[in-house]
């Protein structure tokens, strides 16, 4: 008998393998003395970070720097990420962007987006390289983006405009006029597969394209949380807002940081009654339409073979995603 299924693989952004150490951020003398023989992840002005590159494959690790390169101590702006029991590391946000050659990648739904290859390495944007690190590296690089883009928009007190100062090592806003203190935000979105009602898990999925997509690119619809609202109940807004479908039977499967530039997607799976009329919202969703198992596995398999995609062609979410994960853990289970 089927079950209702649920998430095959960790999405690769909730993926961590190094301890946060929430209550060493305040413990100045204790890091200053292990700066020297901690690591660094290093962010460019673009938000992108070296990886090991041989000229034709990339490895699963960071290029991490020794702390030692960057000075005695810690400096301005660097960020304490967290401890392993080989030590600290930290990241150093807004460095120069390498002078190598650009490479033109494959990114979110075919788009390209380019890399920088210089000194035996490849600076990589999470979006695209979330899912090709390992998991230690996976959770240094979301947290390092995650703080930067909140630093880039925690510049001014929101109390009496003041102009602000990052302390606590990258964990903490304090206004320099009236002390008040802010500390990094997270938005959380909702994102819902929602299928039709034939059997436990549906038989169809209802994809839609926004409105700045490119064509053929589909994903399930997501939307903010608004203020007093239930993660429940802003599923079932957002479905109907989106494309004027009713859903019931919502049920959580698990969520995953998006430091564009600061969510937390909350994944659910909902139902929906297939014979209800898509009204697309104007200005937002460009096309919806439901789609059979079998066209979101063959879209899963033209994925592997990029070269051979016709234009127009169903194209899933990227790697990095929890959509992509939810996708294909329904195309994947029985009906």
């Amino acid at each position: 008998m089927s079950t209702p299924f649920q998430l095959a693989s960790v999405p690769a952004l909730s993926r961590s393998g190094v301890d946060r150490a929430e209550s060493l951020r305040a413990d100045t003398e204790r890091l200053r003395a292990r700066w020297p023989k901690a690591k660094v992840v290093a962010l460019d002005v673009r938000g992108r970070t070296p990886v090991p590159y041989d000229g034709e494959r990339t490895s699963p690790c960071l290029a991490v720097r020794d702390a030692a390169g960057f000075g005695e101590e810690p400096p301005d702006g660097a960020v304490f990420l967290g401890s392993t029991g080989d030590g600290d590391y930290w990241a150093v946000l807004g460095t120069e962007e390498a002078d190598g050659e650009a490479l033109r990648l494959p990114g979110r739904f075919g788009a390209v987006v380019e890399a920088i290859v210089a000194d035996g390495e490849m600076w990589v944007g999470l979006r695209e390289h979330g899912d090709a690190v390992d998991d230690a590296s996976a959770g240094l690089f979301t947290t390092a983006l995650a703080l930067r883009n909140w630093h880039r928009r925690a510049r001014f007190c929101a109390k009496c405009g003041g102009e602000t100062r990052i302390v606590q090592y990258g964990w903490v806003s304090r206004c320099t006029s009236c002390q008040r203190e802010e500390y990094p935000r997270t938005d959380p979105a909702v994102i819902c597969l929602v299928h039709d009602e034939a059997g436990v898990n549906g038989e169809h999925v209802l994809l839609a394209r926004g409105a700045s997509w490119p064509e053929g690119a589909r994903s399930v619809l997501a939307g903010f949380v608004e203020a007093g609202e239930s993660l429940e109940a802003c599923v079932r807004r957002e479905i109907f807002e989106e494309v004027g479908v009713e859903v019931r039977d919502v049920r959580y499967l698990g969520s995953q940081p998006w430091p564009f530039p600061r969510s937390i997607m909350l994944g659910f799976a909902a139902r929906a009654d297939r014979s209800q009329p898509l009204r697309p919202a104007d200005g937002e969703i460009a096309e919806a339409r439901w789609y059979s198992r079998a066209e979101v596995n063959a879209g899963f398999a033209r994925a592997e073979q990029p070269s051979d995609v016709e234009p127009g062609a169903l194209r899933l979410p990227g790697n990095s995603s929890i959509a992509r994960v939810m996708l294909r853990s329904w195309a994947q289970a029985n009906p």
